[in-house]
């Protein structure tokens, strides 16, 4: 018995620390680019850990109304980054709550018909949005590796050395580890990477020091919400892109647990994902969705009981309430952040091309499709200000490179494929054959 107990105890602390870094270097990321005091990120980084095991808590729990009841940890998603940082520097962070918010309610009130909409977002439309995503993210990943813009060394060859160290490290523990190991190896990276940089003196624990041990999550911690329709739409298509992403996990999980999976199953998954993006904005974390690391620990395990997920769902909303932890992880320095963020924003373009394999590029229009969507998501975010004399409100449509971009895929998708060609509207005559 203490053996099993053991063994569930250390699946726990694996799939903790498999999802760990990519739940902190989001907030990190977001806070740093809109310039939060080491206060506000230290709180926004704890939040987000206690918040990750509230959504995992809200998944696994399987009831009448929410939660699909399959091993899966939740953790905020890299999709909603570069929208997050347009909508906090246009409207302020407050905007950003706002919108989190109105996008959890719409993914609750369409939970039991989006099964029916996923034919507006083949993965025409999916891999190019995820592709411009990486893209986009990508150049601030490399004002990361140099310093961080503004910085006083910005581009000094310490930052360079780090953050390039950074990066090798990681590549390292790809190509020569196997496992768990390899599924840790960006938070090895920047564990590595900051050990070094405190010895070349680039590290400051001031944070921590002066962060408490013990807080308690507060709602609206950084204000009331306020509301703004651009804002709001803008990260609607961030929950569409998550709920496709998270339909994949969904069913990868249901075929290695042995579990068929119905409509009503969907539902009660999507609707746990509304729910902990709601609950996200509220208490001022971020918009929630299924990590597919930890379906890979799942595989490797062999452990498919949802004991262990319960578990790490307590050992992240404890985890969330310490301080000191989430501050650790605000100490990291840029340019070794930069060189992780340059393997995990290349890696959410991998998955986006990943997507695009299983399109038919047989179909010009397919072609053409990711050829405007991604070279108007890519050339808006080049040049941002081409829409500078459109009203505001619109400009945060047309600015956005991840907007414009899934806006095109979209629209051209359903222009090629669900509006009848004049072929297709032919009426079958008498003697007459139709193709």
């Amino acid at each position: 018995m203490r053996s099993n107990q053991a063994k569930v105890t250390v699946l726990a602390i694996q799939h903790v620390l498999a999802m760990y870094a990519g739940a902190v270097i989001v907030p990190i990321i977001v806070g740093s680019s809109l310039g939060m005091t080491s206060k506000q990120l230290t709180y926004l980084v704890s939040v987000d850990i206690f918040m990750s095991g509230l959504a995992t808590l809200l998944q696994v729990w399987k009831n009448k109304f929410f939660g699909i009841g399959l091993p899966i940890v939740l953790g905020c998603t890299f999709t909603a980054v570069a929208p997050m940082i347009a909508i906090g520097k246009q409207f302020g962070v407050s905007a950003i709550y706002g919108a989190i918010i109105a996008s959890g309610l719409f993914v609750v009130i369409i939970s039991q018909f989006f099964s029916k909409l996923v034919r507006f977002f083949p993965p025409v439309v999916t891999g190019s949005v995820v592709t411009i995503i990486g893209i986009t993210l990508i150049p601030v990943a490399m004002n990361n590796m140099a310093g961080g813009t503004g910085s006083k060394d910005f581009g000094s060859i310490s930052n360079i050395v780090m953050a390039f160290g950074t990066l090798l490290v990681i590549i390292v523990l790809q190509r020569f580890s196997e496992g768990f190991i390899r599924s840790i190896s960006i938070l090895i990276g920047l564990v590595l990477g900051a050990v070094a940089a405190a010895f070349a003196g680039k590290v400051s624990f001031a944070p921590v020091s002066e962060a408490s041990w013990v807080h308690i999550v507060q709602p609206l911690y950084f204000g009331t919400p306020s509301f703004e329709w651009s804002s709001i739409v803008t990260m609607i298509l961030v929950a569409i892109v998550s709920l496709v992403e998270s339909t994949g996990v969904y069913f990868a999980l249901g075929d290695i647990t042995k579990k068929q999976l119905d409509e009503n199953d969907l539902a009660r998954g999507y609707r746990a994902e509304g729910l902990a993006v709601m609950f996200g904005g509220i208490f001022n974390s971020f918009p929630y969705t299924a990590f597919s690391q930890n379906v890979g620990l799942v595989q490797l395990s062999g452990m498919k009981s949802k004991t262990v997920m319960y578990l790490v769902a307590a050992f992240l909303m404890i985890f969330g309430t310490i301080p000191k932890l989430g501050a650790l992880a605000t100490i990291i320095p840029a340019s070794v952040l930069g060189g992780a963020m340059v393997a995990m924003f290349g890696m959410v373009i991998a998955s986006g091309i990943k997507m695009l394999s299983r399109v038919d590029f047989s179909k010009n229009e397919n072609l053409f499709i990711i050829a405007c969507s991604v070279g108007i998501g890519l050339g808006v975010t080049v040049v941002p200000n081409m829409f500078s004399h459109l009203p505001n409100n619109i400009q945060l449509l047309t600015s956005n490179g991840i907007v414009a971009g899934s806006f095109t895929a979209i629209l051209l998708n359903a222009f090629f494929h669900l509006v009848p060609s004049k072929e297709k509207a032919k009426i079958k005559e008498p003697g007459t054959q139709v193709s």
